[in-house]
């Protein structure tokens, strides 16, 4: 499977939550956030409203609310489980840009 598979197999599995799961459907509505996720070679833009991925494009924005920087493998590592988001950051096998509360909304497609 490709990375650009695998991101949107991410995102699908994110909008089955959204769908089956009306608390957390209420808790993100209001999210209006862009992402770029930089991973070397590969990079896309993910632009999240209305509690739906309404973009997923295989470029960078000129301008996102959060700039994610890392390597294909600890991305990877992130979607399945075996790399913790925080033990990441320490260990300096992500980096990011943004706000705070923008990096908290990162966890929920975690």
């Amino acid at each position: 499977m490709t990375m650009e598979q695998e991101i949107q197999a991410m995102i699908d599995k994110f909008h089955r939550k959204v769908e089956s799961d009306p608390e957390f459907k209420k808790e993100i509505m209001s999210v209006k956030k862009s992402v770029n996720l930089d991973l070397g070679e590969e990079k896309y833009y993910i632009k999240v409203e209305d509690a739906h991925v309404s973009e997923f494009k295989k470029e960078l924005l000129d301008s996102a609310d959060l700039y994610v920087t890392t390597t294909p493998e600890s991305f990877r590592g992130l979607m399945n489980g075996t790399l913790r988001p925080m033990k990441a950051y320490v260990l300096k096998k992500i980096r990011v840009k943004g706000k705070i509360d923008d990096l908290m909304f990162l966890k929920k497609f975690f």
